[in-house]
């Protein structure tokens, strides 16, 4: 049996003879996912990042509460076209490329965000940036989901929701230490560009770890790029199970070639789109970026002051990453429909106590508690199990497209919740607003409940099998 070394990241291939290889490398497999899941961190950071600007641009611009839920939300803008035209994209040029092509638009308006000198230059720098973490965000995920073993690929694709909350955590510590390095004056001039800015290097640490990385051995199969695919099957499952995987391979591209995008809207797959689209909307729809965007200005108007509202939202970062752990270990065990039952049903019971604490001018430290009871059950529920899922329900050669598409639900509820959580808080006050998601809850326990189906353990093929219909 032969294997293939990549070279320098590309498809180049050098074939030696060597033994069949008894078993996968977990090694390998985790380093492919940690390259991919930078993506993760990548979102991370810009979500959270503007949280310790808006506060300092706020004074500086004198932005009303629209045009400051427009500055949160324009990196939405681009990240709905990146993710709508990532799919096509990655099914033409591959999953790795469309990744690195991300992450160097992300670079530039990292840079081009700290250079800024207007709220319209800044809403530009952001749009380019969403553009990139749109294009690089679910294809991250197919891209894991295309290498993992089916029995880790839950694991193994939360990896991306993982470095997702290192990033929301690492830059909830930046913002707070840039906010205590100077005066408040400093801050308004100059502590918010070092807070953009810095995104420029997640962004380039991505393009470096998929510039060695290998590209996605179902896309290579689907290319006509079977020994390659295969030397990569290999190296993840061993030789056996990557003759067996690569039987599974060949037999749905086969069965996919007599079909077309409008497939997806036919009957079979039109119930995996309705099922990976109610996934989309509700990742966002749940509530957890209210706190995420606006962590500080809700501490804030709870009672908190003198940068300590960017100490709580840190507090509620580490208590996110804590439990994505936590969801990563139980993905794979209890499975992803027990998941998301259990975090939607806390998230409607601590959303409406965090309404209670604001109707009743509690102390300011219960909404951080609550908060973090709230943010816990998102991180092992809906958070992992959202990005995990959706690749999972569609064939081969509609995975990325079908992919792109919900993402660009994704990221235009996110746009929905970042412009207008400013105007829902000036309005309704954090009562009314806390309510609102209460509700948005609950519709989401009911959709899992009878809607989603189960995918714990099946390879990607049977669950293909499970939404076709029968001929």
């Amino acid at each position: 049996m032969s294997t293939t070394q990549v070279v320098n990241g590309d498809d180049t291939t050098r074939e030696t003879a060597q033994p069949a290889v008894a078993q996968g490398s977990m090694k390998y497999v985790i380093i492919l996912a940690l390259s991919a899941g930078m993506a993760g961190l990548l979102y991370g950071y810009d979500a959270v990042s503007i949280s310790g600007a808006i506060g300092f641009l706020q004074e500086l611009y004198d932005l009303t509460p629209a045009h400051e839920g427009l500055i949160v939300s324009s990196i939405f803008i681009g990240g709905v076209v990146g993710v709508g035209v990532s799919g096509f994209l990655s099914d033409r040029i591959g999953r790795r490329k469309v990744m690195m092509f991300g992450a160097l638009f992300f670079f530039i308006a990292g840079l081009f965000a700290a250079f800024t000198q207007s709220p319209e230059q800044l809403i530009a720098a952001r749009i380019i940036g969403g553009l990139g973490i749109g294009l690089s965000s679910s294809i991250s995920i197919t891209y894991v989901t295309e290498c993992a073993p089916a029995k880790w690929r839950g694991t193994l694709s939360s990896m991306y929701q993982f470095l997702c909350i290192i990033g929301i955590f690492l830059t909830n510590i930046i913002n707070f230490g840039i906010a205590q390095s100077g005066s408040h004056e400093w801050g308004v001039s100059t502590g918010w560009r070092w807070v953009l800015g810095i995104g420029a290097a997640p962004a380039l640490v991505l393009f470096v770890f998929m510039l060695f990385a290998p590209e996605s051995p179902r896309f290579l199969m689907q290319s006509g790029k079977e020994q390659q695919g295969f030397k990569i099957l290999e190296r993840i499952n061993g030789t056996a199970g990557a003759r067996e995987e690569a039987k599974a391979i060949e037999a749905s591209i086969k069965l996919d070639q007599s079909g077309s995008f409008a497939e997806l809207f036919g009957p079979g797959l039109r119930k995996a789109l309705l099922v990976g689209i109610f996934l989309a909307v509700f990742n966002q729809a749940v509530g957890q970026n209210t706190i995420s965007f606006y962590g500080p200005t809700i501490f804030r108007n709870a009672g908190f002051g003198g940068n300590s509202e960017f100490l709580a939202s840190t507090m509620v970062g580490g208590v996110e990453l804590v439990f994505t752990v936590v969801g990563m270990v139980l993905i794979d065990r209890a499975g992803r429909k027990p998941l998301m039952l259990w975090g939607t049903a806390l998230m409607a019971v601590f959303a409406v106590a965090m309404a209670l604490t604001f109707m009743f001018n509690a102390p300011g430290v219960l909404v951080v508690v609550f908060a973090c009871g709230f943010i816990a059950a998102f991180a092992f529920s809906m958070g992992p199990v959202t990005w995990v899922m959706i690749p999972e329900l569609f064939p081969t050669h509609l995975r990325g497209r079908a992919s792109g598409l919900c993402g660009v639900f994704i990221w235009g509820t996110a746009w929905l919740i970042g412009q207008f959580t400013p105007m829902m808080f000036a309005s309704w006050g954090g009562q009314g607003m806390f309510l609102f998601f209460a509700v948005l809850d609950i519709i989401g326990f009911l959709g899992v409940r009878f809607l989603v189906p189960e995918t714990k353990g099946k390879r990607l093929e049977e669950i293909e099998a499970f939404f076709r219909p029968t001929k």
